[in-house]
């Protein structure tokens, strides 16, 4: 059955891996709000203009922007059978937007790690400035391996770290998220489709506790699918 998978977890605890991963693995796309905003301020478009000054110091970008952009984001023909969300919903308004756009049933897991393992893994990464891939020491945590040379196995950019990873805004961004997720976790806590996952663990055990989720989650989504069907058919 297809389902739709929003991945919420602070910044270094390991969602863009995490994501990619399921993304190969279930075939649909992994929209991250943050890849696409950035990418936006990178090519210097009217959305990227208006987030710059946002993203530069770590804030949220406001709900009405963003949840537009998903929206329309959300409605391509590859995410027909889903998606995965990394970066969004991040309040109360975009959770109950996603509800309303999506086709699919909703699967909600929290990465949780410490903050103090969040800022070292932060202080480790850099990103292609062309391409936007994220690189990190082998052993970071991560799941992800720096190349020999500074420059990005994907596209031959340069590999620099980001501008919102200094340890300050590191710091700010971790306030912001613990701040906003807590009523956004709540929000989702009492579905049967909701976990929490540990994601200190290696990446590949992360891994192999999500897919595991994953799929129970989705077949109890289409043991109440199949009864709500029933009844209709019923009424």
């Amino acid at each position: 059955m297809p389902f739709n998978i929003v991945m919420i977890g602070p910044p270094g605890a390991g969602k863009g891996t995490q994501s990619e991963r399921l993304c190969r693995l279930y075939g649909i796309p992994k929209i991250s709000t943050g890849d696409m905003l950035r990418a936006a301020v990178h090519d210097k478009t009217a959305l990227g203009a208006e987030v710059h000054d946002t993203i530069a110091v770590g804030g949220l970008v406001p709900d009405a922007l963003i949840i537009g952009v998903v929206k329309e984001r959300v409605a391509q023909p590859d995410a027909a059978r889903g998606f995965i969300l990394d970066g969004f919903p991040r309040t109360i308004p975009q959770a109950e937007a996603l509800d309303g756009m999506a086709r699919h049933p909703i699967i909600p897991i929290v990465i949780v790690v410490p903050e103090h393992e969040l800022v070292r893994r932060l202080a480790l990464r850099r990103v292609c400035e062309e391409c936007g891939a994220t690189f990190a020491p082998f052993g970071s945590g991560l799941g992800l391996n720096d190349p020999a040379e500074d420059v990005c196995t994907r596209c031959q950019g340069r590999l620099v770290h980001r501008e919102d990873d200094g340890a300050d805004v590191i710091r700010e961004r971790l306030r912001i998220f613990a701040r906003s997720t807590e009523p956004l976790v709540a929000y989702y806590r009492d579905r049967p489709t909701f976990a929490s996952i540990d994601g200190l663990r290696a990446p590949d055990v992360v891994t192999a506790a999500l897919r595991a989720h994953i799929e129970q989650a989705a077949g109890s989504a289409r043991a109440e699918w199949d009864r709500t069907e029933a009844e209709r058919a019923r009424a």
